[in-house]
């Protein structure tokens, strides 16, 4: 009768704690909000995404008629999520967004098409892509088989003593040490034209994708291994054997390097007589697009021999092909993959003041054609989206040889009619407009606190490039939340924020930049 008692005096007890809870929910509103976020009841349902670049206010290279930018921005990634040296983060991996304490959690290992964030082809390049990312094939074998195999095969060519510059073989430099080493035994079998061999290192065969694509990434003189591999591995993952795919150039190797290598020197015998390395870079480029037809069904088309060699390949073709001459010119170029409308690869080449973006293929759709020869990344930013390994590649931010050049179907003595809109359109003066990148916070911070929680949008004005470039700049590298938004999260007492911002290039050196945003 006793425990009874002390069960019933318990149960009274916990009832008049709970009763006392929802009075002071009620009294104290917050408290209730607190409480949801501990007992996890006060989640987004949509994840807001990662950072991804803008469109490109210039119309020749995939902005609007009007000259619009859009981007969507939101918090970054997680430091230390996770990741091992060789598996890399995809670009656009949902997260949740960040809080007043400026932690951020993971979200869902969806994947998000970029094409939804404004990165489209223009209409006069669509199609000329081709790009085919790497295709890995594994397979799980038992114990015993895999016991035969190791038996069976070795490591062939380990690649020990093999040494690559990371100023030309920059994907190497991505891996750690683990996948450097099986860097260097990929790369010396596949010369070797070894098809089957166990990897030196012990790891499992989800790490494989980077490391091959490294390889591959890095040397366009490769141009006989296919961009496919497989590998077979034991119940806890570990893998026993890779194998490579040769394509039919290797079945004659020596005879068609040695083709490969008469095609190549003509270019580069052209190119070596000029004095500076831009000079060259151009040579090559304005040769390759006179040489080379882009054909969708061209054979072995992800290689440089088929640019090179057959003169029919498309984007990855075009791209090896000028990494490959590049490169034997001592000047660095590095094989760049991502999304422009679809899956595509071109250049990144680095000039004496820094690097460039270079994309041979859409220049080639109007001969003589320079709209996306030594670009910008701000240039690239609605029409080229880095992702995989590349996203590790070096900014494009020289300045000194973008846009050098004149296309032939553009006359610079013609004068052409401004499609841009002007500040009497929008209702506006030049008193109207913000002159520095403190001015533009302070502006954001007053409209933002004004306008409170919830989903609305607001416009501000700025003048010149370089206030332009600083503010896409701040979007980029998370600047703008110590410039006003973690300001106006702790004003809100808010939580977590989406942000979509856009920029339109106007008449005379303006720029409208106009936000739309979420705060809960």
């Amino acid at each position: 009768m006793g425990i009874l008692k002390k069960i019933l005096y318990g149960i009274l007890g916990f009832f008049i704690l709970f009763c006392g809870v929802i009075v002071l929910c009620a009294v104290k509103p917050e408290m209730s909000e607190q409480i949801a976020e501990t007992l996890k009841l006060n989640e987004n349902d949509e994840y807001p995404m990662s950072p991804v670049p803008g469109r490109n206010p210039e119309q020749s290279n995939g902005g609007t008629a009007d000259g619009a930018v859009t981007n969507t921005l939101l918090t970054e990634e997680p430091e230390g999520s996770g990741q091992s040296g060789y598996e890399n983060q995809p670009m656009n991996r949902p997260v949740s967004d960040t809080g007043q304490d400026g932690e951020t959690q993971p979200g869902t290992d969806l994947y998000a098409d970029p094409g939804t964030y404004g990165v489209i082809a223009p209409a006069s390049v669509v199609g000329r892509s081709g790009y085919e990312p790497i295709q890995e094939e594994s397979s799980e074998i038992d114990d015993e088989e895999a016991a035969e195999i190791q038996e069976e095969i070795g490591f062939g060519e380990t690649g020990d003593g093999l040494t690559f510059d990371i100023w030309f073989y920059p994907y190497y430099a991505m891996l750690d040490d683990t996948g450097q080493h099986l860097y260097r035994q990929i790369y010396a079998n596949a010369m070797a034209l070894n098809e089957r061999f166990a990897p030196i290192e012990n790891v499992p065969a989800s790490a494989l994708r980077d490391v091959f694509a490294a390889v591959y990434n890095d040397h366009p003189e490769l141009f006989f291994m296919e961009t496919a591999y497989a590998s077979r591995y034991k119940s806890n993952g570990e893998c026993v054997e890779i194998d490579l795919k040769f394509n039919s150039t290797a079945k004659n190797l020596e005879q068609s390097r040695n083709t490969f290598e008469a095609k190549a020197k003509e270019i580069i015998d052209g190119a070596q007589e000029l004095g500076s390395d831009y000079e060259k870079e151009k040579y090559v480029h304005d040769t390759l697009i006179a040489q080379i037809d882009y054909v969708d069904s061209a054979a072995m088309n992800q290689s440089a021999y088929s640019a090179l060699v057959n003169g029919k390949t498309v984007c990855a073709g075009y791209a090896r092909a000028f990494q490959y001459i590049l490169q034997t010119l001592e000047i660095p170029c590095y094989y760049c993959t991502g999304y422009a409308g679809e899956s595509h690869a071109w250049n990144i080449v680095c000039l004496d003041d820094g690097y460039y973006n270079v994309d041979a293929t859409w220049d080639d759709a109007a001969e003589g054609s320079y709209d996306y020869f030594n670009k910008s990344d701000w240039d690239y930013a609605g029409t080229h989206l880095r992702q995989e390994l590349s996203v590790n590649l070096p900014p494009c931010n020289g300045t000194a040889y973008r846009n050098l050049e004149v296309s032939d179907d553009e006359e610079e003595d013609v004068p052409r009619e401004d499609a841009r809109r002007s500040l009497e359109e929008l209702g506006l003066t030049a008193e109207n407009t913000l002159i520095s990148l403190e001015d533009y916070y302070n502006d954001c911070y007053e409209k933002a606190s004004k306008g409170g929680k919830g989903r609305y949008s607001f416009q501000n004005v700025i003048t010149g490039k370089v206030l332009c470039d600083n503010v896409y700049n701040a979007y980029q590298n998370g600047g703008y939340r110590q410039g006003y938004m973690d300001k106006v999260l702790e004003e809100l007492e808010a939580s977590d924020f989406r942000l979509d911002w856009s920029i339109e290039e106007l008449q005379n050196g303006y720029y409208l930049v106009t936000h739309e945003v979420l705060i809960q």
